[in-house]
């Protein structure tokens, strides 16, 4: 998920929120803390290998629909996959990536919705079901689609099941924009982009313009 530009947008939607979240039964408020609740889940333990930053998959490229498969085991790869993640998705400024997006089809995110950069998350075998039906749209961007934003409604609150960076199960409920970015993030594991929530005509707007602008890419 990518962040928008100037006040009014993903990076600043959270002012709107109270931000608070349930970690395995606690309520943690993520402006209180710092983020060293959620730190907590994405500590290296000491292994120090280098991060790298990998090349974002774009729309329509078809790699992007491939739905990915669980991970069975939270190793050392899996560990620094998810490092190279967050230094990818640091870079580009966004809020979300998930391993789909980089050519990688594991069920595997990162987000930091802080604005900092100081609240990473790590979601492994992610699995949410909605808390409640409210619904609210939300300006939404991509990493895959630089540059086009479009409001996508999306489940005010979810509870969230997925591994941290050791493997360990956590639980988490979240509203706001955390709640946003965890369904958006999910529909990429699935093959799914936010895209697909609009209108066949908007939808080939979009794809014309990144065609033109990988066309405008590869004559540089």
């Amino acid at each position: 998920m990518k962040r928008f530009k100037g006040l009014h947008g993903v990076a600043r939607a959270q002012d709107r929120y109270q931000h608070d979240i349930v970690v395995n039964s606690k309520v943690v408020r993520l402006a209180d803390t710092g983020g060293s609740q959620l730190i907590l889940k994405t500590q290296h333990n000491g292994d120090c290998n280098a991060m790298a930053k990998l090349p974002i998959l774009e729309f329509p490229d078809e790699r992007l629909r491939t739905k990915a498969v669980p991970v069975e085991t939270v190793d050392d790869e899996v560990r620094q996959l998810v490092d190279d993640m967050l230094e990818t998705m640091y870079d580009a400024r966004g809020i979300g990536l998930a391993a789909t997006q980089i050519d990688v089809h594991r069920r595997v995110v990162v987000m930091d919705v802080s604005d900092d950069n100081s609240q990473p998350l790590v979601l492994i075998n992610p699995r949410y079901e909605p808390i409640g039906d409210a619904k609210e749209p939300l300006s939404e961007g991509c990493l895959s689609i630089p540059e086009y934003y479009a409001e996508v409604p999306r489940y005010l609150k979810v509870k969230l099941n997925a591994l941290d960076r050791n493997g360990e199960p956590y639980e988490l409920e979240a509203d706001g924009l955390l709640a946003h970015c965890i369904q958006h993030e999910y529909d990429h594991l699935e093959g799914v982009l936010f895209v697909d929530y609009l209108s066949p005509l908007k939808r080939d707007r979009v794809m014309k313009k990144m065609q033109k602008r990988h066309k405008l890419m590869n004559d540089a």
